[in-house]
């Protein structure tokens, strides 16, 4: 027995644990449910607690190096100490609630390249090796996000890139420690741009919505960078036509090239 309870302490023969999503598919704002599995090893262990939460893959920038980070941005403990015996099987259901600032991994039903977001369980395990899971969950944008990408599309501009990066929008309302970029190419008319990213920085009642417009080169100049942020409420976004009013902006900045 003390042999059994030595590989239980390595990972052999100890316990296990499963997560079943009720619906991966969510939005920023909702709840993903599911229920956690907890399996039995061959040897009764002590289980100092469980939790769930959520997980991006996020890219970080340190000196000239980059590197992708797992960052947990929430966490929910669903239960307090209890010994597990050999064998048994627990089902304990979860709600987690998905943050206001979850980037968007998924538009019209594609994933997006590069999102990587998961929820993360984890059994702690008294002088063991916790045991942990990572279910990857589909997020959708909320209508009024939806809203904004769908202008986009409207005028013509085509998706590239998506990225999470840990930093922060300075002027927004951002408590997560990344922020997520979505990258589009321009159409012809903006020939003076190279390209435009946005970002969302949402929270139960509004989102700042930042563009930073990637200008082209000109001969004897080199490309800028100029951003522009505006808020949109998430009840009464419908009111404008956000087509119109991006092309305001982006004829602004990228109707003609800088040649000089």
């Amino acid at each position: 027995m003390a042999f059994k309870k030595l590989l239980a302490s390595l990972g052999a023969g100890g316990a296990s644990v499963e997560t079943v999503l009720t619906e991966v598919n969510v939005v920023p704002g909702g709840v993903v449910q599911g229920e956690v599995h907890i399996q039995g090893g061959s040897v009764n262990q002590n289980i100092e607690g469980l939790s769930v939460g959520l997980q991006a893959k996020v890219e970080v920038e340190s000196g000239d190096q980059e590197y992708k980070q797992d960052i947990e941005f929430t966490r929910v403990r669903l239960g307090g100490a209890f010994e597990l015996q050999a064998g048994a099987v627990h089902a304990v259901p979860f709600g987690l609630e998905i943050p206001w600032e979850t980037p968007v991994t998924m538009i019209d039903g594609q994933q997006l390249r590069g999102m990587h977001i998961g929820v993360t369980t984890e059994l702690q395990i008294a002088r063991a090796v916790d045991s942990s899971d990572l279910d990857p969950i589909n997020v959708h944008p909320m209508p009024a996000q939806k809203a904004i990408l769908d202008a986009f599309v409207q005028l013509g501009f085509r998706f590239k890139t998506a990225d999470m990066e840990r930093g922060h929008i300075r002027g927004t309302r951002q408590q997560l420690p990344f922020y997520q970029e979505i990258e589009f190419y321009p159409p012809s008319q903006y020939r003076g741009l190279h390209q435009v990213e946005i970002s969302f920085v949402a929270d139960e009642h509004a989102m700042d919505v930042v563009l930073e417009m990637d200008k082209k080169p000109g001969l004897f100049s080199e490309g800028s960078d100029t951003f522009r942020s505006f808020q949109v409420g998430l009840h009464d976004f419908h009111t404008t036509d956000w087509a119109a009013y991006l092309n305001q902006w982006l004829s602004e900045v990228g109707s003609r090239r800088n040649w000089f």
